[in-house]
């Protein structure tokens, strides 16, 4: 005798998408060392870490403190919560990118570096060659995710100091408007059957 078919549903799961770290900001951004290194080396300006730093946490600490009489405790954490994650997100991105240029100079630099290839050698009078272009083009890119690197660090520090504990960025749900889109077709196949 076959058991009745029971309608177990499996719990939902829902995917995260996870925000930028601060651990991801130092693993993609120069640091001011390696900063300091890059405009010595190529004659960019040589940012005030420090001063971006500073500034980025007073300004955020400020900003809180002409809230404070306006919000309450958990509205101002999820305000400066999003400041933050805005200021880390945008680190991260800058190190993304910083990274990508420093992988492109180094590839025009190895083909540069093969004497039977004319395509990479020094160009006109007066142009830098393909690979120095995107080498200086990293430079630039690397001074200013470091400069955004020190500014998410200041607001990260600030969050600290008027939440009282370590930011953390806010993970949200997966989007999966393809889902809702098979289950409205599936519905309305279903009403035209009858």
């Amino acid at each position: 005798m076959a058991k009745p078919a029971t309608n177990r549903q499996s719990p939902r799961v829902v995917q995260l998408r996870k925000g930028a770290t601060i651990e991801m900001v130092r693993l993609t951004c120069p640091d001011a060392t390696q900063a300091m290194r890059i405009a010595e080396s190529y004659g960019t300006a040589v940012v005030d870490s420090d001063g971006i730093r500073d500034l980025h946490e007073r300004l955020i600490i400020e900003t809180a403190e002409s809230l404070s009489d306006g919000l309450g405790e958990r509205a101002m954490q999820i305000h400066l919560q999003r400041i933050v994650g805005a200021f880390v997100g945008s680190a991260h991105g800058a190190g993304q990118f910083y990274s990508r240029a420093v992988t492109e100079a180094r590839d025009a630099t190895a083909k540069a570096a093969n004497d039977a290839r004319d395509e990479d050698l020094v160009g006109p009078v007066g142009y830098d060659s393909a690979a120095q272009r995107k080498r200086e083009f990293a430079a630039d890119m690397g001074v200013q995710a470091h400069a955004l690197r020190m500014a998410a660090e200041g607001a990260v520090a600030a969050y600290s100091q008027v939440v009282g504990e370590a930011w953390r960025p806010f993970d949200r749900p997966v989007d999966n408007p393809g889902q809702a889109l098979d289950r409205k077709a599936a519905e309305a196949q279903l009403a035209a059957l009858g």
